[in-house]
């Protein structure tokens, strides 16, 4: 009954869709319909593992896990779909050779679903962190196709509305065969809503498992001339900020010049649409603001501020900083991935919403890598004890990364759980 609604409201929805895809005939609304999968022969050969990812975090996280069940499994083929237009473009730039095909995931229309299952022929589906599908599990379910999540997260936020909807969350979560979860937070969090433990595990956090590149002398004088940055340049990077943090980031690196002149603020915005909101906010404060994507053509002109509307250059960007602040922490988002400047052995700073990474965020702060920030005098205060005193940011930018390092691992422990399934295909 629960699946028939669902499928009902879905169908009803399609309908009143129809007219205006056919009338405007928008590329993005048809792929998100997926009404021509039929209309392509199925995919042939290898045995498929079909990979979901929501958007760039989860791309992100699926990059490692890609390349490990390639090395691991060869005879094997990987099919990517990704929900948002941001994580296909960085699919398509860090996995084109990786994966056999890359396609936008449809709607959970069940027209859109069965075409999809038709054109990519897979033998299971992993599910990377999040976005959970009622109609595709039942139907995968249907076919007897095994399901897994892995690297999954139960935020307080989530737990709130599984609770609200048991009934039909734990209908749709025991269509999954095993849930691999980041921690024991996340797997008692499961529990309580009413999984049965054994099949859930908790196999910690893959993010750790990238592999990640050291930004060496030469990489860095590469950015520094094309960022148009000198090396006397102090570089303040604020990364995946959203709505509310912006205008905070930028009142605070306004006090902050008055003291370090030579202060430069990066500033990425989560969504590369709010640069230009950003960029009026800055003139509006007096500053001088120059998006990323004007830097090519305007190489020579100076700024203070600089905003990345590009795609991608994040990650590289953070081992370029003095310091770096993550977003998503000062407003109700839940934050981001801290590891990323981390890594670089930067001092992390992050405001007291990091519900998306409460591990993460508490072991980081233990080891004496990151301070948390309650608001915007908090950041102001600790933005200058660390400017000040070079000894100190240096110190906690090592802890940092030493935190980093020692927590790898979590990737062999989802490929051993998952290995079983996939071999017996393979």
């Amino acid at each position: 009954m629960f699946l028939f609604l669902y499928n009902f409201t879905w169908t009803l929805i399609i309908i009143s869709l129809l007219p205006l895809i056919f009338l405007t005939k928008n590329q993005r609304r048809s792929e998100r319909l997926g009404l021509g999968l039929w209309l392509y022969a199925p995919l042939k050969g290898k045995k498929k593992i079909w990979i979901h990812a929501l958007s760039v975090g989860e791309v992100i996280s699926a990059i490692p896990l890609i390349k490990a069940l390639k090395s691991k499994y060869p005879s094997v083929s990987i099919v990517l779909t990704v929900k948002t237009l941001q994580g296909i473009k960085v699919a398509r730039k860090a996995l084109k050779n990786e994966v056999e095909t890359l396609i936008p995931m449809p709607v959970d229309f069940w027209w859109s679903i069965s075409g999809l299952v038709h054109y990519l022929c897979p033998s299971v589906l992993i599910l990377v962190e999040t976005d959970i599908w009622p109609g595709l599990l039942f139907y995968l379910k249907k076919k007897g196709i095994k399901v897994f999540l892995i690297n999954g997260r139960i935020s307080p936020r989530t737990l709130k509305s599984y609770n609200r909807f048991r009934f039909f969350t734990l209908r749709v979560l025991n269509m999954i065969d095993l849930c691999l979860m980041q921690s024991d937070i996340d797997r008692n969090r499961l529990i309580k809503i009413g999984l049965p433990p054994e099949k859930i595990k908790n196999t910690g956090n893959i993010k750790f498992d990238r592999d990640w590149r050291p930004m060496e002398t030469e990489e860095r004088i590469h950015w520094l001339k094309m960022l148009n940055l000198r090396s006397k340049n102090m570089i303040w990077v604020a990364g995946s900020t959203h709505e509310g943090e912006d205008e905070i980031i930028l009142d605070i690196y306004k006090r902050l010049k008055d003291y370090f002149p030579e202060l430069v603020l990066i500033i990425a915005p989560r969504k590369t649409y709010a640069a230009e909101d950003i960029h009026v906010l800055s003139v509006d404060k007096g500053l001088h603001p120059l998006l990323r994507s004007r830097l090519s053509l305007e190489r020579q002109v100076s700024y203070e501020v600089l905003i990345l509307d590009t795609i991608g250059e994040l990650e590289r960007i953070y081992g370029l900083a003095d310091i770096s602040f993550v977003g998503g922490s000062l407003v109700p988002v839940g934050g981001h991935n801290l590891l990323e400047p981390a890594f670089f052995g930067c001092p992390v700073l992050f405001g007291v919403y990091t519900h998306n990474f409460v591990l993460m965020s508490e072991f980081l702060l233990e080891t004496g890598g990151g301070w948390r920030v309650k608001d915007r005098e908090e950041l102001f205060a600790k933005m200058k004890i660390l400017l000040s005193d070079k000894e100190l940011s240096k110190r906690m930018g090592l802890k940092a990364k030493e935190y980093v390092l020692k927590n790898s691992g979590a990737m062999d422990r989802v490929i051993e759980h998952i290995g079983g399934y996939i071999s017996k295909d393979a």
